[in-house]
């Protein structure tokens, strides 16, 4: 069938070439009777594609169905039961048997929108029926066959979803037998002119209305609007603007009303070479939570430092308060004055001097007076002794930071950046 008759008798509007080869590709698989899988954003027709697919088959000229499903609709609750039936008594409420989606598509087609909303539990009960044409209706203990052809359609990547397992892989090159994918607005921006004076025709012929235009700045500006929500978005602005304004002639001012464009280039880019990609909003979210948790990260590391500071200083007495040790005390008490008349080396030692010689213990190393670790009696802040406890380690390794930084109990980042914020490198 012409193609050009083909766009005509379903509404289909545009000349890009990613379009054209999409629907050739689809007029091309309707006769046959392998699965079909539609890929493309929200809103660019994948429900007009399966019409189209439905009715170029034999399927249709025999008078079977064609029942859309959107499977992102759906209860999970009550999925089973919508696609394949239940019996009277399955379940409270279930007063009498009910029909599938799948069974009142039989001799048909049947098309699973947004079929990467399925149930893991759903998607294993829906490749039984595609491998074995099989349904089991819940509350029955009997299969029913069923002649149905599946057309799917999906706006997100179902081979990411694969690999993060969130869809079957067995399922999903059982409903890949046949992939089309549909353009978005944007990558075909020639086509939007033609879809908004097609729009605003028949707004206008519907409501008895003049037909709207666009200006030059207007047409450039719709060109270069990203139209997230495609055809669909474009046709509800369309209606919109026919109905409220008053003016026929529609401006780039009149269409910054009801459009919130941003221009590329105050967007967030990453460049590579002479080119921008736009950071996607994933990733802006993926950077600012990499960023918390280093913050985190950091406020514990720092906690770590103070702690190690706080206790460095508690176990080191200021000077005047080491305490002096039995052994000290006897010595100092037993202790008695030699006689300066007796001639130096010719004064005998008495028994208190023995004594004295004997029992003197010396100062263990560990209360020995360090000069390095003095603490002033006077208050110091908490980044002073920071300062002072990272100072004395590295001058105790000679500068050794990966040393300095494991008596420290830090890592070697947080230490760099100490150094760093107080000036120390």
């Amino acid at each position: 069938m012409d193609i050009q008759k083909i766009m005509l008798r379903y509404g289909i509007i545009g000349k890009d070439s990613k379009l054209l080869m999409a629907l050739s590709k689809a007029v091309q698989v309707a006769p046959t009777d392998l699965s079909i899988l539609i890929t493309g954003e929200s809103g660019v027709g994948k429900d007009v594609f399966s019409r189209l697919i439905h009715d170029g088959s034999e399927r249709s000229t025999k008078k079977g169905r064609l029942v859309s499903v959107n499977c992102g609709a759906i209860p999970e609750g009550t999925i089973e039961s919508e696609l394949f039936g239940h019996v009277k008594g399955a379940f409270t409420g279930a007063d009498k048997d009910r029909k599938g989606y799948f069974e009142e598509a039989d001799g048909g087609t049947i098309f699973l929108d947004e079929v990467g909303e399925l149930p893991l539990a759903m998607q294993v009960k829906l490749l039984r029926v595609l491998e074995n044409g099989e349904i089991l209706p819940v509350g029955s203990s009997t299969n029913r066959k069923v002649d149905v052809r599946v057309v799917a359609a999906t706006n997100v990547d179902l081979l990411a979803a694969v690999q993060n397992g969130r869809f079957r892989e067995d399922l999903y090159y059982r409903l890949n037998q046949i992939s089309i994918n549909i353009p978005p607005l944007r990558e075909r921006p020639d086509d939007i002119p033609l879809l908004f004076r097609k729009f605003s025709s028949d707004v206008a012929e519907k409501y008895k209305m003049s037909p709207i235009f666009l200006s030059d700045d207007g047409k450039d500006y719709i060109m270069k609007y990203p139209w997230y929500g495609n055809v669909r978005e474009l046709k509800n602005i369309t209606e919109q603007i026919a109905v409220i304004e008053e003016s026929r002639t529609i401006t780039r001012a009149i269409l910054q009303n009801y459009l919130n464009y941003v221009p590329e280039e105050t967007l967030p880019a990453m460049y590579q070479g002479q080119q921008a990609n736009l950071i996607s909003d994933r990733e802006l979210l993926l950077k600012a939570l990499t960023m918390g948790q280093m913050i985190n990260e950091m406020r514990s590391e720092i906690n770590d430092l103070r702690n190690v500071v706080s206790q460095l200083a508690a176990s080191i007495p200021s000077v005047g308060q080491q305490p002096l040790t039995q052994s000290h005390n006897s010595a100092i008490t037993q202790f008695q004055p030699i006689d300066l008349s007796t001639p130096v080396g010719s004064h005998p030692l008495t028994q208190s001097h023995t004594n004295t010689i004997t029992q003197f213990q010396p100062i263990p190393p560990e209360e020995e007076f360090q000069p390095s670790v003095i603490i002033d009696d006077d208050p110091i802040s908490l980044e002073e002794r920071e300062k002072k406890a990272i100072a004395q380690a590295l001058q105790r390794h000679s500068g050794n930071r990966r040393l300095a930084a494991e008596e420290l109990g830090i890592s070697q980042r947080t230490l760099y950046r100490k150094l760093n914020s107080y000036g120390m490198l």
